[in-house]
């Protein structure tokens, strides 16, 4: 049995070392990321990014060689129980943030959970195999080790998934009756961001924009003033609305996204809308 602890070391390493290089090429994206968990202050946020991205190769170098399991296996149990206790923080809080987990934009939920969880159980096995020296069958057992947790990890993150998106013609539910941004119009565009969202930077100017031709209301799961501070920082002042649960009401998918409802908040139409001509094609979608 403990001829798996080999395996296990080496895909926890490739796990670790896969996530620092992701981590390294948009540092600070992931300094963005730590950041949205809102439980460090401001300056420390930088330092415990690179420190993070520090130990996963540091934690993968030593989990490679032998001799070294042992400390890698340590080292790999206090990062993955720090990430565990973090998104659960998170999860409790009601938030909706990016797992900062890996080279993507995942966000904190059951998927990202069972990973975690998994890698914990394979890097504490790791530490048996410290004495075991390396053969190349062990990296087609690490792989399929690697396999086995993604592979489970999508599955609860599929089983524990919301809608995929908002259904034509049913109510609009934002936590405030849509009437209320409709000024007598006929249609209202909701467009859902994040400050976490480089995507959602970019396309702020084009939904400023739009308000030209049709009321455009912000919607963001973060912190109210934190979420307008952001947005007074890119020059931007359209009406904002917030709430922990504003994208699971209607099973929005991830920022940035668009709703296009008429003016009793039925819906007519939504999309992703990280590019201008993806909203050109809402608008046009929605008869705007």
């Amino acid at each position: 049995m403990l001829s798996w602890s080999a395996p296990a070391a080496l895909a926890v390493a490739g796990v670790l070392a896969f996530a620092a290089v992701g981590k390294l090429r948009d540092l600070a994206g992931f300094s963005e990321a730590v950041a949205g968990y809102r439980l460090l202050a401001g300056g420390l946020v930088p330092v415990v990014a690179r420190a993070v991205v520090g130990a996963e190769l540091v934690g993968a170098a030593l989990l490679a060689a032998p001799p070294t399991r042992v400390w890698g296996s340590a080292l790999a149990v206090v990062l993955f129980s720090a990430f565990l206790i973090g998104m659960g923080s998170v999860l409790r809080r009601g938030m909706r943030v990016s797992c900062g987990c890996l080279q993507g934009s995942e966000r904190v939920g059951a998927g990202s959970l069972t990973r975690t969880g998994l890698l914990l159980v394979l890097a504490l096995f790791a530490g048996f195999g410290a004495d075991l020296p390396f053969e190349p069958v062990q990296l087609l057992g690490a792989a399929l080790l690697a396999g086995v947790v993604f592979g489970a990890a999508a599955l609860v993150s599929r089983l524990d998934a919301q809608p995929s998106a908002p259904v034509v013609g049913r109510r609009f539910e934002i936590g405030t009756d849509v009437s209320d941004f409709a000024g007598g119009g006929d249609r209202v565009l909701f467009a859902y961001i994040s400050p976490l969202c480089g995507a959602c930077r970019v396309m702020l100017p084009e939904f400023r924009a739009v308000a030209g031709r049709v009321p455009v209301v912000l919607v963001s799961s973060g912190e109210f003033g934190e979420v307008r501070d952001y947005l007074g920082g890119q020059g931007i002042e359209l009406p904002l609305v917030t709430g922990p649960d504003v994208f699971e009401a209607n099973g929005v998918p991830g920022p940035p996204y668009a709703v296009v409802t008429d003016g009793s908040g039925a819906v007519l139409a939504h999309r992703g809308v990280d590019r201008p001509d993806k909203l050109a094609a809402l608008l046009g979608e929605a008869g705007l």
